[in-house]
């Protein structure tokens, strides 16, 4: 499974080399609030929303003091917005009264925040921090590594602790913003285009 994982790596290295975050972001705590939003929601959706946002509120501080009902109306398109409006409001007071400000480095202190779950948590930990092993296990994610057959299941943290067993840590993060891309580009939910996959040879549903 490991060498298997290591070609899929290679191969997706050589079809988007720069692994990137589709979230756009500039400061620590925008990366969390985008990935906040982006659950049940279209990372092209997050990304129109959030300059909005960002220019009414510029500092930590500002949304740390702002009414959640105003939150709401900036982020409505988004779905699920009362939540997720309070959760963004409570993460950034606690960021200012528990971590100087600063989006913590540690799983723990990272799942402690409103809103903040074992996905967001490893997105956090690999692109700000560079933690080895960070899996990010979303939709994409669940869904081709089981088409692939490097994970069995859709539990996000089963799939998470099966592919931190196979995948090199020093590589996860990078693989599953890799994974993204290639999850919208050909390995599609519904109509993926198994003729122009290059890992079609790899893949367990595979079915020429």
């Amino acid at each position: 499974m490991q060498k298997k994982a290591r070609e899929v790596i290679d191969l997706l290295t050589k079809q988007y080399p720069q692994a990137l975050c589709a979230l756009n972001y500039q400061k620590d705590y925008e990366l969390m609030i985008a990935v906040r939003l982006s659950a049940q929601c279209t990372d092209a959706r997050v990304n129109l929303v959030t300059p909005a946002l960002f220019q009414a509120y510029p500092t930590l501080e500002a949304l740390a003091s702002a009414q959640i009902s105003d939150i709401e109306g900036y982020i409505h398109s988004c779905g699920f917005y009362r939540q997720k409006a309070a959760d963004i409001v409570y993460a950034c007071q606690k960021l200012l009264t528990h971590h100087g400000g600063k989006v913590p480095g540690s799983m723990d202190e990272l799942l402690a925040l409103p809103g903040v779950g074992r996905k967001t948590a490893n997105l956090l930990l690999g692109d700000l921090y560079g933690v080895p092993g960070s899996v990010v296990c979303d939709t994409h994610c669940i869904r081709i590594c089981g088409r692939l057959g490097l994970s069995t299941g859709t539990d996000p943290e089963k799939v998470e602790k099966q592919l931190r067993a196979i995948l090199p840590p020093e590589e996860s993060s990078d693989f599953c913003h890799r994974i993204v891309l290639f999850g919208r580009d050909i390995c599609t939910a519904r109509s993926p285009k198994c003729d122009v996959c290059p890992l079609s040879h790899l893949c367990a549903q595979y079915n020429p």
